[in-house]
């Protein structure tokens, strides 16, 4: 099972999944006052509005970041699957899968990065290995 963290402002709790993040880097350079990869911890959830927090996580490609308002039940419907393939990158899962490893376990995430480089020392999940390989594809 993938490490998860959690960081909250009492009012949204954002969950990060290192294992699953491939360093687009879409974080911190739109939200630097929360995201400060130089830092540890790395994501400050005080450091900007909740409403501010849930927007730039929303744009995490991978899905290594996501949120939960801490006030609701974390129960969202997966609907509208969308499968993006990326130009000389990962394959892109978004609006809910559910994933079987090879041991029989299951989890189930609303966004997925997949490797297709095969160089990825996360797989099935991309780590951005492909940037270093030159993949084209």
């Amino acid at each position: 099972m993938e490490p998860v963290k959690e960081y909250t402002n009492g009012e949204v709790t954002i969950v990060w999944k290192p294992k699953t993040c491939i360093h687009s880097e879409k974080c911190w350079r739109g939200l630097p006052e929360v995201f400060k990869p130089k830092e540890k911890p790395w994501i400050d959830a005080e450091g900007a509005s909740t409403n501010r927090i849930m927007d730039q996580v929303k744009k995490c490609p991978s899905g290594a970041l996501s949120y939960y308002l801490n006030n609701e039940e974390n129960n969202k419907e997966m609907s509208n699957i969308e499968v993006t393939v990326l130009e000389n990158g990962p394959l892109m899962v978004s609006g809910g899968c559910e994933i079987t490893y090879k041991d029989g376990s299951k989890e189930v995430k609303e966004k997925a990065a997949f490797c297709r480089c095969g160089h990825s020392a996360n797989k099935p999940f991309c780590d951005g290995s492909h940037k270093n390989e030159g993949f084209q594809g």
